[in-house]
């Protein structure tokens, strides 16, 4: 069941009335969706024929609904208002969502109530969230959904018939929080199926590009999709949970469709890696140093955990390779050193577990080298020919992909993009022999031109990842994009590197924020924002920083006073001398206190982490001079 295209919305005192354009109607009955706002309640009713247009004061145009969220005083209907073709795929639109309104259901929501200071901030966040990455979304295709996920679906006229939400892989369903009252309402009240108005929405990156190799035409595509479990910033979400979910996990499925005389789309061929956290506990707490403090706990529940998050790996994708890119010294290793302890003591037989040190085999920016990882990969058995496909040329049949490759570093950005980019390189060269494109001996390196797009598509794909997760473009994208290390790009990282450190520690907080209200990992009717209850001495240094630093401006800046006509030596210059000590204290003071300094959360505020004394590794406890812990601290997480 493919949804419908857009609504004219009616807006009045008592009711959101959403009407289908009359063009999408089609061979199915018109319904319109009302929301009522004195009761708060939903409702589908039929459109008759010549049927007048609801009463309102007010009417537009909206693309899509992404659902209904509850914030501290009302509740909210978020609806799509503009966006713009992204691509066909597979005789499908896909749309990019550019623009939202949010629009307070409570017909008694006046001014004065949206500008309680709760509301007021919740409402910013929820903004943010939506503007904060690209949210591609279509009425036909399901975008949530590798394409041997679909086909295993079924492909027949029944399997058409399921509603787009149901089949919508509920991991990557990115507003699945916010449809969940549509979602129990056409549950509940079989006569009134919502499901034509429920738009599953994927987060992440999207590209298809029309591209040649000796002469024949084809589609290339790459989609990554971001899972709602876990979601977070790059230093507020770490490692796993207790429910074996991950943080930063993104499946990435790159993948070919090749026509046929009279037959298009008659060959489709797709391969999917995955990328997520080390599974397990750990994590980093800022206090302003440029490496954080690193914190293993031992905690009860770990092997649970990752075995809840292999078990569903599996049960998804089949035999696992677990590529771990952490360094083996140093900083990196008691997380290298932790992962290898759960593997072993998982002891899985479909869970393979290949450690690469990136930074000391890659040296000197060697990045070339991943092809030593390839072929240790080769001998554990994995091989360039498993990968989906399904081909409608001559005899039909399908070949499901039975492996996935599940690659990580500390980030899971730059490091991890580099492999996983070599090898969806290195399974192409095997697609296009199969597809006969390419001859025996050929590989997709022996052709400039569309390397060059290969490479840009994977680059413009680890910068979408790495900015939703760091708030930056990823480091090392020269590499992808040119195949060679360049000044330019190592400038460039430098600048991207100086960039995540100062949204890492005082904008994410707000990010983080703004993720966990709408992915539903914060309620805001039971819970209240993190008070600041910092000591005023603390809240104060900032602000004699600033003013210490306007006052040795305005003495450098400002001519001198010239000495009294009796002196014989200019005056010792106090003023200027006494702002540069305030200031330097101020430093001081701010550094050794910089864990309070740090935008935390306001919401899941991360107490039992910053005040954990517990058994575990740490790496320091940096930038706490002064800290106290909270009546209600505990010792885990």
């Amino acid at each position: 069941m493919s949804l419908w295209p857009g609504y004219t919305l009616y807006i009045s005192n008592d009711k959101y009335t959403f009407v289908p354009t009359a063009t999408a109607a089609g061979s199915r009955p018109l319904q319109k969706f009302v929301i009522d706002r004195l009761a708060n309640t939903l409702h589908l009713f039929p459109v008759a024929a010549g049927e007048a247009v609801p009463a309102h004061e007010k009417q537009f145009h909206v693309h899509g609904i992404l659902g209904i969220i509850s914030l501290h005083t009302t509740d909210f209907v978020i609806v799509i208002t503009n966006c713009k073709h992204a691509s066909t795929l597979l005789g499908a639109d896909i749309f990019l969502a550019t623009d939202f309104r949010l629009l307070p259901i409570s017909a008694d929501a006046r001014p004065s109530l949206l500008r309680h200071p709760i509301e007021k901030k919740l409402i910013r966040l929820v903004k943010e969230q939506l503007y904060l990455g690209p949210l591609y979304f279509s009425y036909e295709y399901d975008l949530t959904s590798n394409i041997q996920r679909q086909v295993k679906l079924g492909t027949d006229s029944s399997a058409a018939r399921v509603p787009l939400w149901k089949r919508a892989d509920p991991r990557f369903f990115w507003n699945y929080h916010v449809q969940q009252r549509l979602m129990e309402h056409s549950n509940t009240h079989p006569d009134e199926d919502l499901s034509a108005f429920i738009l599953p929405i994927m987060f992440g990156f999207f590209s298809t590009k029309q591209a040649n190799v000796n002469g024949r035409d084809f589609l290339f595509g790459l989609i990554a999709r971001r899972s709602r479990h876990r979601v977070g910033t790059r230093y507020f979400s770490r490692g796993i949970d207790d429910n074996g979910n991950v943080s930063n996990y993104n499946e990435t499925e790159q993948f070919i469709v090749v026509d046929a005389p009279g037959r298009p789309a008659a060959t489709r061929m797709s391969y999917v890696q995955t990328r997520g956290s080390v599974p397990v506990f750990w994590a980093e707490l800022n206090n302003l140093r440029y490496k954080p403090d690193l914190l293993i706990p031992e905690q009860p529940g770990a092997l649970s955990a990752i075995r809840k998050h292999m078990s569903e790996q599996v049960t998804l994708y089949g035999k696992n390779y677990l590529v771990n890119l952490v360094n083996q010294k140093g900083y990196e290793k008691p997380v290298k050193d932790a992962y290898e302890k759960a593997v072993e003591v998982l002891g899985n037989p479909l869970v393979q577990y290949v450690y690469f040190d990136f930074h000391h085999q890659c040296k000197g920016m060697k990045f070339d080298r991943v092809a030593l990882l390839v072929d240790r990969l080769e001998e554990l058995g994995l091989t360039r020919g498993d990968y989906f496909t399904l081909d409608t040329t001559a005899a039909p049949h399908v070949h499901l992909q039975k492996s996935v490759v599940r690659t990580n570093c500390m980030d899971c950005l730059d490091r991890t993009n580099v492999v996983q980019s070599t090898l969806a390189r290195w399974v192409l060269t095997d697609q296009l022999r199969a597809a006969g494109i390419l001859a025996p001996s050929e590989r997709v390196e022996d052709h400039a031109k569309f390397m060059h797009m290969f490479r840009n598509v994977w680059a413009d794909h680890a910068d979408v990842i790495s900015k939703a997760y760091s708030g930056t473009g990823a480091l090392k994208t020269d590499f992808t994009r040119t195949g060679k290390r360049t000044i330019e790009g190592a400038a460039q990282d430098g600048i991207n590197s100086l960039s995540r450190y100062v949204k890492n520690n005082f904008f994410d907080g707000a990010r983080q924020d703004a993720l966990d209200l709408f992915t539903g990992a914060w309620d805001p009717k039971t819970q209240l924002p993190y008070p600041d209850t910092r000591a005023w001495q603390v809240r104060l240094m900032p602000w004699l920083l600033v003013i210490s630093t306007v006052f040795i401006v305005l003495s450098l800046a400002l001519p001198p006073v010239a000495p009294h006509e009796y002196q014989v030596r200019a005056p010792i210059p106090i003023f200027p001398i006494l702002w540069v000590l305030v200031a330097a204290g101020s430093v001081v003071y701010i550094w050794q206190h910089g864990v309070q300094y740090v935008s935390w959360p306001t919401l899941n505020n991360p107490e039992r982490l910053i005040h954990y004394d517990g058994p575990g590794y740490y790496s320091g406890r940096r930038g706490r001079k002064g800290l106290t812990a909270p009546a209600s601290k505990v010792k885990a997480e």
